[in-house]
């Protein structure tokens, strides 16, 4: 799937990885780009059309499906993280907060724009997934959780898409330098790095980007019996 000439759909668009991802894609040649978000006013990439969507909001999502009907390229990058494991979260609020935007965000985007990406000819979605879909710690619990479940669900839309000739790609990696990851220790990739690289599998065709060294060997680890995710740090 080729970005030039595309129209380019991206969830999140107003800063960190999906603020990469519409000037990536403006680069690369897409002839629109719609820069979704809460507030559109967030979106000041000159080049792109904001849009006001709130992926938690089935309503939202229907209306923007119902607007942008020429869309080729579904981005699936909006999502919130929050520290803490499965214990400390008592309530469960914080988990379901996630598995809102991270999980069924996703599930909403997917059942919404299938029929349009349809319509053009299949096209492609790209979701963002993240290195925590193999591996949970106590930082990260329920928003590894909600990655996994993700990951699930992205696997599952690529056997579903495949008759309407829709390329589903899964983007995963490690820590990357936005403000979500603020005041987290470790290093830490360039959102254009990794845009990059998702981009470059998109247009490769590839079902699965890897896009550090560290995401490649955690996923050459979980076929042996010293899988990452056993291991305690």
């Amino acid at each position: 799937m080729q970005l030039a000439n595309a129209v380019v759909l991206i969830t999140g668009a107003n800063r960190g990885i999906g603020l990469a991802f519409a000037r990536e894609a403006l680069a690369r040649g897409a002839r629109r780009v719609y820069a979704a978000a809460r507030d559109p006013a967030s979106v000041t990439l000159r080049g792109v059309q904001p849009l006001a969507l709130d992926v938690t909001d089935a309503s939202q999502v229907e209306r923007v499906a119902r607007e942008c009907r020429d869309v080729t390229v579904l981005v699936n990058n909006a999502g919130i993280a929050t520290t803490g494991g499965f214990l400390q979260d008592a309530t469960l609020e914080s988990t379901r907060r996630q598995l809102e935007t991270n999980f069924f965000g996703v599930l909403r985007m997917a059942q919404a724009f299938a029929p349009v990406l349809a319509a053009n000819g299949g096209g492609a979605m790209l979701n963002v997934l993240s290195i925590a879909s193999w591996i949970n710690r106590p930082l990260l619990g329920s928003y590894g959780a909600t990655k996994s479940a993700a990951w699930a669900l992205t696997n599952g839309l690529r056997h579903e898409l495949r008759a309407q000739g829709t390329q589903v790609t899964a983007l995963h990696m490690g820590f990357v330098d936005t403000d979500l990851t603020r005041g987290i220790e470790g290093v830490k990739s360039t959102p254009d790095a990794i845009v990059r690289a998702a981009f470059d599998g998109l247009e490769a065709g590839l079902p699965e980007v890897l896009a550090d060294e560290l995401t490649r060997q955690v996923k050459a680890s979980l076929a042996s019996a010293a899988a990452a995710y056993l291991a305690a740090a």
